[in-house]
């Protein structure tokens, strides 16, 4: 950890992460500032900052997972509060972006709401924005304030450098995720292959066909979200189909939807894949925390880049390939 100036650095959390929250303080050495983040008996949010942040650098960690709608209404109003608390900068610091996947139109009449979470972040408050891994790069484009975005490829990789498996080729589930597969294939020096593949619907995947040699290797499919698991399940059949020795899968955001509990845990126990690698960028219950599941911290990073962005130093220093 670099020795940073934080004696101007207050950092608060809304309720959807909160040990993810209090691990990044322990980082940088500073405590979770109090507030009152609960509920009126009607089911309102209702915020309290119970300490002063006149003029100071804050920074809120709040990821929009579900419930999405209660957890962005949270942290808006968390931003709405320390806004009128005269706070000098606020940094809406949300590991997952919600509503990330409706970022563009696809059909007549359908909104782009991406683009609406980012006015009304920006309409509450917000100076700023950091996050990691959004589903389409252009979100950062919606916003009129700067964003900076994390990435965990540095993370994932590591991991699974630290394992030196044999004849690892790196798998992106579709053609969208080349480049995130490429990424990381290249921290791995490994090559990398593509599932072809058709949505019928948003559940309903079809896989054409695999480009790139994965017969008697070991295959890591890496990915943005696991959401209802079903386009992990149907690669993972698929590359098992061509012949490949094991699967492994790594994605940064375990949403884990329903049926992705059942699902996971069927997959697992038939041994369609070795291992789920993910972060904790969504809290995972212990209900869901299902034996063959690895969840990685991304405390760390999320510290060093809060340190950085408080004392106006370089976030993609953080991304070099040492």
């Amino acid at each position: 950890m670099v020795p940073y100036k934080l004696k101007l650095l207050k950092i608060f959390a809304g309720n959807s992460n909160r040990e993810l929250a209090k691990e990044i303080c322990k980082y940088l050495g500073v405590p979770l500032g109090e507030a009152d983040v609960s509920r009126f008996p009607d089911g309102e949010i209702k915020v309290k900052i119970e300490e002063s942040v006149r003029g100071l650098d804050v920074f809120i960690i709040q990821s929009t997972c579900p419930p999405t709608n209660e957890n962005l209404m949270e942290l808006l109003i968390m931003i709405d509060a320390l806004r009128r608390a005269s706070a000098g900068r606020i940094t809406a610091v949300i590991p997952y972006y919600g509503y990330a996947r409706q970022e563009r139109k696809t059909r007549p009449r359908e909104p782009i709401t991406a683009k609406l979470v980012a006015n009304l972040l920006v309409s509450a408050g917000a100076n700023r924005v950091l996050t990691m891994d959004l589903h389409a790069g252009q979100i950062q484009g919606f916003f009129d304030i700067p964003v900076d975005q994390l990435e965990s490829v540095t993370i994932l990789s590591k991991y699974f450098k630290e394992k030196d498996l044999d004849k690892v080729v790196v798998v992106s589930p579709d053609v969208g995720g080349t480049a995130r597969a490429r990424e990381f294939a290249g921290r791995l020096k490994k090559p990398i292959a593509i599932i072809d593949k058709y949505r019928s619907s948003f559940d309903d995947v079809e896989i054409m066909h695999i480009v790139g040699d994965v017969k008697g290797k070991t295959t890591i499919i890496v990915d943005d979200i696991i959401d209802t698991a079903g386009s992990v399940i149907r690669g993972s059949q698929a590359l098992l189909n061509a012949g490949v020795k094991e699967v492994y899968v790594c994605a940064t955001h375990p949403v884990f939807a329903n049926p992705a509990k059942e699902r996971l845990k069927k997959s697992i126990q038939d041994s369609l894949f070795k291992e789920v690698v993910v972060t904790n960028t969504i809290p995972i219950d212990n209900e869901k925390n299902l034996a063959g599941i690895k969840v990685l911290s991304v405390a760390e990073i999320f510290a060093e880049a809060i340190g950085r962005i408080h004392n106006n130093l370089s976030v993609s220093e953080l991304f070099k390939i040492k």
